[in-house]
């Protein structure tokens, strides 16, 4: 037999705040109200719920023992698909995402009832706030013109971006440098290195440019050393690719800023990475997922490898 429940008031100190997951976007009608009070009660005291959030316990104990509505048992069993769809993506799919998804899987639900289900269940897609880094041009790379300002990209191999980023291991750090083509958004290849050099950069897409067609591709990034270096510049050019830089700052390279966004956003942020081997694990199956599985809203909704097979 379960020992009975302390029976917790207003003036207990646990209840001086409201509890968890109680604001008030989550409560919008009085049923979300008693399905709350319901979850609270074992801490709470029924009468005490009530008074806090407005109800009258008859009114609780009516709901209670009211046979379930079809729409809530669709409710129920669309929650709990949402909840499996969730955890599958690791808490990286939000509303948009999950509503595709289930759109994909042959449902019919409008995008604002998954939202309403979604912030009942008290799932929230993980998220990290943006950074804008200040641009600093200088006078010794400004031979680089922006090309993307006068080009009109109509397929993929057409434009091709790069970016750095650091992540930690440990209690030091790493550099993940990346090739990704903007019109599929697909990562076609990327490095992990100990130092952020102009031979790291080189590296990266040489190894690119050997498994897709690089002549003629503009090669776009921002004016960090490592792409306005000589050793990278003359890369570029042994390619046969030309170089594009940005020159109103951070926001010209906007998609491989968006996927370094989404990378820490869905994996590094909150983890700690014991070993570089651990993070180029996570690296490794997170970069094949984004590029496989997840659904990007600027692809009309599909992966970067299935809007680059239906465009072919």
């Amino acid at each position: 037999m379960r020992p009975a429940l302390p029976v917790v008031t207003l003036a207990s100190p646990e209840f001086r705040e409201e509890p968890k997951k109680s604001h008030p976007v989550l409560l919008r009608t009085k049923s979300d109200t008693f399905a709350f009070i319901d979850t609270q009660r074992a801490r709470f005291s029924v009468a005490s719920l009530c008074r806090r959030y407005h109800v009258t316990p008859a009114g609780f104990y009516a709901w209670l023992h009211r046979p379930e509505s079809a729409r809530a048992k669709q409710d129920r069993v669309l929650t709990a698909e949402i909840t499996r769809l969730f955890f599958r993506h690791q808490e990286r799919y939000g509303s948009p995402r999950l509503h595709q998804a289930l759109v994909n899987a042959g449902w019919t639900v409008s995008r604002r009832r998954v939202a309403r289900l979604l912030r009942a269940a008290g799932l929230r897609a993980k998220a990290v706030r943006g950074y804008r880094a200040k641009a600093t041009i200088h006078r010794l790379y400004a031979r680089h013109p922006n090309r993307l300002w006068e080009t009109s990209v109509t397929g993929p191999n057409q434009v091709w971006v790069g970016d750095l980023t650091f992540l930690k291991v440990g209690a030091g750090w790493r550099y993940l440098a990346i090739v990704m083509d903007p019109y599929t958004r697909r990562i076609l290849g990327w490095s992990l290195t100990r130092r952020r050099t102009a031979a790291v950069t080189s590296a990266v897409l040489a190894k690119v440019a050997g498994r897709h067609p690089a002549r003629g591709v503009i090669f776009h990034s921002d004016r960090g050393s490592e792409y306005m270096g000589a050793a990278f510049c003359a890369c570029v050019a042994g390619l046969g690719m030309q170089q594009s830089a940005s020159v109103r700052g951070p926001s010209d390279n906007a998609h491989a800023e968006s996927f370094f966004h989404s990378l820490k956003a869905e994996l590094t942020r909150g983890v700690t990475f014991a070993s570089e081997h651990a993070l180029r694990t996570e690296l490794h199956r997170y970069i094949r997922y984004y590029n496989t599985v997840r659904l990007h809203s600027g692809l009309a909704y599909l992966s970067p490898l299935a809007f680059e097979r239906h465009v072919a």
